[in-house]
Order: C-alpha cells, then structure tokens, then sequence
C-alpha cells in the first residue's frame, strides 16, 4: 500500500509522511476521494475556512507541487496527482489505499456471513481491523478533513462490531474480551458495543461483571445524556439477571414480524454521510421522531426508505411504510384513513378498527405500545395531517418526509435535505445510464449532472434518458440541456418529470406567494435578499419577508444565510418558464423596472461611500420608484457592495437583453467606483463594455463618452494599455464635440496616467497641464485637486522630487477643503514618497505610516501596497533587507487585491532587490526574469528597465560581461523616459565595482 489514512497520514512505504500542514491538508483531502477531481474551492476551504486570503488558489498551487516533489522523494510517481481546471485528483489502483482494502475486506466477510462462512468471515474482518493504526487522519484539524475522517471512523467501529458479533457466534468470546473491554472505555456511550461485552462476559460465566458493565453504563447514559439505556440493552440486562444467556442467542420475538417497506432503490448513491450520520443519531440520542424535508425531486423517500432498513435489526418486530400524498395529484391523506391504513398493516382486522378518528389513534398507539417498529410517514402535506399518527411507544421510530418544513410538531428531530455533491451526482448518472458510458464520456457526464443542478430526480430522469438510447452520446444530452431556453424539457421519462415535480410544491402555496416565486424568476442573480424581492414584487418589506418565508417552507426558495434567498437553478427555470407566458408581459416590464430602479439607487448610495475623488462627474439620477426600499433602515455598505457583485453584473446583463438601456450604462456608471477601488477590474471591464454598447444603442454621445472613460480605467489597471488609450482619445474627441471641458480635463488626467506607466513623462505631463488649465479656467476646485494628485504621481516617477514635493503640498491644501478624505492621504502619501527619496528618513516614514493607515480605512488597496513598496525601500537601504522583503510581499497582496498588474510587477522587482541584498541572487534573479516577461508582455517600460537592472545586479558577480549587456539595455530605456535612476546605472556601467 502506498497510502495510509486509516490512522497518521502515511504515504510510501514504511512510515514516511508529509511535514507541512497546509500539504497534509491538501492530500488529506484527495486520499479521501482517490481518482475523483476535488475543486479548488473545496480544498480553500478546508485549509482556510471561513478566510481564505485572496492568493489561496495559488498556495493550493504551491502546496501540490510540494507533494509532487515529495513524491519523487519517497520513490512514488508525481504524475499521481493530476491537474484538471477545476481542480486535483489523486491516481490510485485498487489495494493502494488503506481506507480501499479495508473496504474491500469488510466487503468480503459481509459476503461469507451472507453465505454462514462464519470462519471465513472472521477471517476477512480480522484482515480489515488490522490495518486501523489509529483515527483516520490522526493530527490533521482540517474540519473538511474531519467530518469525512470521522465517516471512516464510523465504518471501522461498525466492522468492528460485526467482527464482534461473529466471534461470539464461534465462541471466542475468552479471546476477545480484553480487546473488546478497551474498545468500550475509548467508546463508553456505544449501547451495540456495551452489549457485546455483557455478552462476552456472560459467555464466560462473569455474570456479575456483565451486570456492572449495565449498571455504569447506564450511569453514564443518565449523566452524559440525560436518558435511560435502549430497549435492546434493557432486555439484554433482564436476560443476565434470568441466566439465560449462555448461548447468546436472541429471544424468540412474540409475534410475527410485519414488513411493509418498498423496495430500496439498488442504485442508491451520494446520501452515504448522511445515512451514517442520521443512523448515529437515532441510535445514540434515542431519537422517537425523525423529520426528513427537501425540494422536490431530492431524494427524500429513498433516503427514508434506506434508513428505514438499515434500522430494521433495531426495529424488528414491524417496519411500516405509507404514503400521505401531500405533494400529489390526488388530495392528501387525512389522518382517519391513514390510522386505517398503518392499523391493516399491522393486521388488525377491519371489523376492530373504530370509526371516529380519536378512536383509531388511540388503538394505533395502543398497538405499537410494546413493539419495536419504524414507521415511514412520507410525503408530509403539514403537522397537522401526522400529529395523529405519531406513536407514543417507546420502541419506536417515526420518520417523516415532505417538502415543507413541519414547524408545528412538538416532537421531531429535523434534517434537511440538500443537492448532491458533484462527485455523487456523477456516481449516481452511472449507475442509472451505465458506468462505462460514464467513463468514457467524463467531461459531458459531469456537465449533465450540472445542468441538473445536482438534483437527484433530475439525475435519474436524465440518466434514464440516457439508458433508454443507447445510440446517443452523453455530450448529445448536455448540449441538449445547454440549447433550449431551459433544461426541463429535456428531463423527462415516462409519465415523470421535474417541472411536474415543482408544479405540485407551486400548488401548494397562496396565490401571492405564487405571483411572488414567478417574478423572482426575472432576479439575474445567485441570491436576492428581501428589498430586490420586495421590489420586484411591489410589496412591503413586512409582506415580502412573509410571502419568502412561505416559500422557503416548502423548499421553492432556500435560505442559506438569514435575510438572504436563492433559487435551485432548476426551480429558477421553473419560474421563468412560468413568467414567460404572454399574458404576463406588462406585469414582466413593470418588475423589470422596478427592480433596475432600486438597484441603481442602492448602487449608488453604496457606492459614495467609497467614492475615490470629488472630481468625479455628476450624475443624474433617475426618480426613485420604491424611495421606502432604498432611504429606510440600514444604509447599503461595501459590504452590501461584496455581497451583491455579481447580481449587480448580472443586473446589467439583464437590462441589455430586456431593452433597458438606459438602466444598463447607468448601473455600470454607478458601480465603477466599487469595482475600482476594490480590486475587481475583470468585472469592471465586463460592466462598462455592456453598458457602452447600450450607450451606442441609445446614441447617447455623452454616455458614450462616459463609458469609455471609466472602460479605459479597467484596462489601465490589467496592463491594457493600447486599449486604454484608444478608449480615451474617443471620449476626448467626443467631449470636444459635446462642449464638455470638464470631461475632457478628467480624460486628459487618465491618459496622463497611462502615459507614466508607458514611460512617455513628457506627454504625461503635458496632458496634466491641459487638465489643469482646464480645471482652472472652470473654477472646479475638486478637479484642481485630481489633477495635482497625478501630477505628483508622475513627477515622483521622473525623479523630480523638488517639484512632485510642492505640487503635493499645494494638493494636501487644496484637498482639506475641496476633497475627500481619500485625495488627502494621496496628498500626504505623496510628501511623504517625496521627502523619503531626498533622503528625509524619519520623517518620511512617519507620513507614510499616517497615509498608510487612511489608505487601510479607506480600502484603496493600489495606494496600500504603493506605500508599503515605499517603506520598505527605506528598510532595505538602511540595511534591514528582511523587514523590506515582508513589506513588498505585503504590497504584492495588496496590489493583487487591487488587480492592478503594473503595480504588482512593481513590487515583485522590490522584492527581488530585497532578496538579493539578503544574499540570495538565485532567487532574486529568477524573479526579475519572470517580472521582465510580464512587464514586456504588458508593456509596461519602467518596470521592465527595473528588471533589466536587477538582473544585471544579479549576474555582476559571476557574469560581468551579461551583467553589463542588461545595464545596456536598462539604461536606454531610462534615458528614453527620463527615469531618475539612469544615473545610478550610469556610475554601474562605468564602474560594476
């Protein structure tokens, strides 16, 4: 075996293992799944959890490659882990694996009891429990890594068990007690287990042990959980007291047993965790009833179904199964001919039942009053309908299913049913359309179980589909749910399918709730919270928080945070198809503007509190149609802004393929600042190239102008810079045209910008003075101040530190009182850059640190990481290169965070310089090539002619001739753009000494 998780993590032979905790984590988690994709999202998660830094998928990156040298190391083949765009895999073969020849041993000897190879079968356990080291995945605090250890955990106390239970059959109990007796005290509330040793006990003639074997655990049970012992330990204990237990066999049971459950599906997949999870609880926490609710289509009565008979050994003396029908075409139940039902089930004949309903409750629970039975409740239409059939009986289990959540029972444990996992939906597909179709097919197979959103009905149906024409391929089928306006009409089999499955839930709820779950069809977005709904529906927030509720109760709508909602993608199709007839068109358009109203008014709102400059354009605003969604309680924050993203994106999406084109650059407008400031300039691109086409659509010279502006923005900020340009000289020329001075001045700034990044200072600083000249000539004092912030920007570049130092100064005054706070910690960042590289150590360092804590406030992650680029300039040169390097690792997050690429080359150059002052130039050097690459491919010029001069420091030592060749090469394009460090390369060529 080359993997052990069945104890410490263990991988080649002897007892080898992997060191790094995020590295164990990660193998952890594949070794879990052996030759399934595990996403990247899941391993995030179980290294971070809850707060994942933003390079998380890069350090997932980093750790497999650890593991695949570590590989190498151990003699084990790297390949093993592969790569996949949605994540890893680890490659196994059978017998590699502990946890899979454990398995397949259990396996083995469930077989040989089957066939009474009592001997055989104890052999096969034996095998299997000996390779149990300890808990699985000892030392690893993952709680993604836990709760699928404790699953195994499980499994081996199970075998362990049944192992028992076949070595009393042989009369080994001499044998086994010790071991038997220390597993008890590691798992002291295990009642299965407390038997088996009373037993053993009992077989060797310790009577009087096996009675204080009951009686502490007994004791235990009242402390720890506050109840009795089991029914079956119970007995076992009168059965010590009587001696009757020299053989250990089971009492001949009073009556006949009554079997009544369907037959468990043999295709049963993906519920595995939550079978072993529910089962424990029943058994240790003695639960009476279990409810089981879900959407439609989610697996409910199979799981009921299995849980049922897993349990039958519990239950043995009656497993009762009926069907209510609360979710069907015929009318549900009523609990009088349901009493008559379960009663006829138990044999009672037809001529004991009574009439009035109190009646047959009364002999329903007087029937069950000493059995042992379970009984299967399914298709729940409310709590009224099954209080009546609830036994009182302390041998009995209830389980419950429906689609809505039975809140007005006093008695039940619940547990709510969700999707299937990925890997789960897929093993389920290829049981229902071949496990060979599958596997040829994995790609297309993983995309129908997508497009079915995980759904296990959906599955089914399409499987089915799959099976019945074996003449298609599976990529036939998902391109099939990928063509139509939605997948429901290609999941359908029989007289079956899903629509139907929603249309019984839809059925179920009032008719506003029903008007309320199709408009929220028309929501673009992942989730909505109640002002979108309330919007949309044109209701109070009081009304909509109700109407959702009612929804949520039956499993239209999921609630996976308090106060905010989603839809399955399937029920979201059920919807849309719903508000796709034409007789709802006008109720469409007047949802459809309602909620692009409130959410530009709520964008906006959210957006000035992170608004960067008082420079920026006026807009102006359409009237607030819903003014009570969007002026009372709380106002929308940057959180509100995180929160709602992608709905704000896709909001926009949405207002183009309505026709809404207005709404469509105006949501983009309104959204630009958030999506600047925070780093999200994909979206930002994304935003504003929708809305410019709407612009175009509408001729909207202005608007057009506008958007290609801010669109400039994004591609300045991922290195775009061709396209930057061009963007801008067409709002230049377009706002020449409109007679738009103050546009053009703040398109002459942003061209400015990109012009430094280019290395073009002189034509940088003349698009700055147009500006200002501009600004001036407009009297508008705020864009007075935006004009001086980049002009100190670009002056610091060209090392004109003089005059970057009094523009700054005239910009830090001018910004108290025409600015924002965010042009003031530019202004002061700025005096401080400048005075830092005149040499004014101290008191540059504490301007910084002050700028650097308004700019954290703020959130402007650019001027974060410019800052701490800064101070740890002057850490390395006052000879601290440690301290700089985690101050340029820092930045690089930061500049990361901000998604500016310019910026992030700069801090890796930093970076390389720090390491290189450390001693280590191997390092140094290959960073400053890979900066070379990246700056190049963007174009960015200062930052290539700083990787060109880090690598020629680099090679100086060992290659003066190569080392002198990428000074050449560095100092013509700093003499090209003026850069203040063509000196200092200078006196290297002369003398590298």
């Amino acid at each position: 075996m080359r993997f052990g998780i069945l104890g410490p993590l263990r991988v080649g032979a002897g007892e080898a293992t992997v060191t790094a905790g995020r590295d164990r984590t990660v193998l952890a988690m594949l070794l879990l799944r052996p030759n399934r994709i595990v996403p990247v999202e899941e391993l995030v998660d179980a290294i971070w959890e809850e707060r994942p830094p933003a390079t998380a998928r890069a350090q997932v990156q980093t750790c497999v490659s650890r593991l695949r040298r570590r590989f190498a190391q151990l003699g084990l083949p790297p390949a093993a882990i592969l790569s996949d765009p949605v994540g890893y895999a680890i490659s196994t073969e059978p017998g590699e694996v502990d946890a899979d020849v454990f398995a397949r041993g259990v396996e083995a000897a469930r077989a040989a009891l089957a066939a009474d190879q009592l001997a055989e079968a104890r052999c096969h356990f034996r095998d299997a429990l000996a390779l149990w080291r300890g808990p699985a995945l000892s030392g690893i605090t993952s709680r993604s890594v836990r709760r699928r250890a404790q699953t195994l955990d499980e499994q081996g106390l199970a075998a362990l068990e049944e192992c028992v239970d076949v070595e009393l059959r042989l009369g080994d109990a001499a044998e086994i007690l010790d071991v038997l007796t220390e597993t008890m005290a590691r798992y002291p509330l295990r009642e299965r287990l407390r038997g088996q040793v009373m037993l053993a006990l009992s077989a060797v003639g310790r009577q009087a042990d096996a009675l204080a074997v009951y009686r502490e655990g007994r004791r235990l049970y009242a402390e720890e959980l506050g109840i009795e012992p089991g029914v079956a330990l119970q007995e076992l204990h009168q059965r010590v007291l009587a001696g009757d237990l020299a053989l250990a066999r089971p009492q001949e049971r009073r009556s006949v047993p009554v079997r009544v459950l369907p037959r468990a599906i043999s295709d049963f997949t993906g519920r595995q965790e939550t079978l072993t999870r529910l089962i424990k609880e029943i058994e240790e926490d003695h639960t009476r009833v279990q409810l089981i609710d879900g959407m439609a289509g989610s697996g409910k009565t199979t799981l009921a179904v299995h849980l049922a008979t897993a349990l039958a050994d519990r239950y043995p003396d009656a497993q009762l199964f009926i069907d209510l029908h609360g979710h069907s075409d015929r009318e549900p139940l009523l609990p009088v001919a349901a009493l008559a039902a379960l009663l006829r089930q138990l044999g009672v004949p037809g001529d004991r039942i009574p009439a009035d309903v109190d009646e047959r409750a009364a002999l329903w629970r007087s029937e069950l009053a000493d059995r042992r039975a379970v009984v299967v409740l399914d298709n729940a239409a409310s709590a009224a309908q099954v209080a009546p059939l609830l036994p009182s009986g302390p041998g009995t289990l209830t389980l419950i299913t429906s689609r809505r959540r039975l809140t007005g029972l006093d008695e039940g444990r619940p547990s709510s049913l969700g999707v299937l996992d990925p890997d789960e939906g897929i093993e389920l597909l290829a049981r229902v359309a071949g496990v060979e179709r599958v596997a040829a097919e994995p790609e297309a197979a993983a995309e129908v179980v997508r497009r079915c959103g995980c759904l296990p009905l959906a599955i089914r149906l399409a499987g089915a589909r799959l099976a019945h024409r074996p003449r298609w391929r599976i990529a036939d089928l998902a391109a099939r749910l990928a063509a139509g306006p939605d997948a429901l009409s290609q999941l359908v089999a029989g007289d079956r399918s899903v629509g139907q499955a929603f249309a019984l839930s839809y059925a179920q709820v009032t008719p506003t709730a029903q008007r309320m779950f199709r408009l929220l069809g028309l929501h673009p977005g992942a989730r909505f919270d109640v002002v979108m709904v309330a919007a949309l529906a044109d209701v109070s927030m009081s009304e909509a928080q109700h109407l959702l509720d009612e929804l949520v109760d039956v499993h239209l709508v999921d609630e996976p945070e308090p106060g905010l909602f989603r839809f399955h993608d399937l029920v979201r199709d059920y919807a849309r198809r719903l508000m796709a007839e034409p007789a709802r068109a006008a109720e469409r358009s007047a949802a459809v503007e309602r909620m692009f109203n409130v959410c530009l008014h709520l964008v906006l709102l959210a957006s000035s509190q992170v608004e960067r400059s008082a420079s920026r354009a006026p807009f102006r605003r359409p009237p607030m149609l819903r003014p009570d969604l969007v002026e009372t309680g709380t106002p929308p924050n940057l959180d509100w802004l995180d929160e709602n993203r992608a709905s704000v994106t896709a909001m926009i999406r949405l207002a183009e393929a309505e026709g809404r084109y207005d709404y469509c650059w105006q949501l983009a407008f309104a959204g630009w600042s958030y999506w600047y400031a925070s780093g999200h300039p994909d979206e930002l691109i994304e935003a504003h190239t929708i809305g410019l086409r709407a612009a175009e659509r509408l001729g909207d010279e202005a608007a057009i102008a506008t958007m290609h502006n801010y669109l400039a923005s994004g591609y300045h900020r991922v290195g775009r810079y061709a396209e930057a340009l061009a963007s801008m000289e067409l709002a230049l020329s377009l706002r020449e045209r409109l007679g738009d001075p103050l546009g053009r001045a703040g398109t002459h700034k942003n061209v400015a910008a990109v012009q430094a990044i280019l290395g073009n200072v002189p034509a940088a600083l003349q698009h700055l003075t147009e500006a200002l000249n501009i600004v001036r000539r407009e009297g508008h004092a705020a864009g007075v101040v935006a004009v001086f912030n980049n002009q100190a920007s670009v002056l610091l570049s060209a090392g004109r530190l003089d005059e970057a130092l009094a523009v700054s100064r005239q910009h830090l005054m001018l910004a108290r009182t025409a600015g924002t706070l965010y042009d003031s910690a530019n202004a002061l960042g700025h005096i401080a850059m400048a005075r830092a590289r005149m040499g004014h150590g101290e008191p540059a360092l504490r301007r910084l640190r002050a700028a650097l804590a308004i700019k954290r406030r703020l959130g402007n992650w650019y001027g974060v990481g410019e800052l701490l680029n800064e101070i740890g300039v002057l850490e390395r040169v006052s000879g601290h290169p440690e301290a700089a390097m985690s101050l340029h690792r820092e930045a690089l997050l930061s500049m990361t965070e901000a998604g500016d690429r310019s910026g992030q080359c700069a801090s890796r150059n930093l970076l390389a310089r720090a390491l290189l002052d450390q001693g280590d130039a191997a390092s140094a050097l290959d960073l400053h090539r890979r900066v070379l690459a990246d700056a190049t491919r963007l174009n960015a010029r200062y930052e290539q002619a700083r990787a060109l001069d880090g690598i020629a420091r680099c090679l100086v030592g060992t290659d003066p001739a190569a080392a002198r060749a990428y000074w050449a090469r560095a100092q013509a394009l700093f003499r090209e753009f003026g850069a203040p460090e063509r000196h200092e390369v200078e006196r290297l060529l002369a003398d590298p000494e």
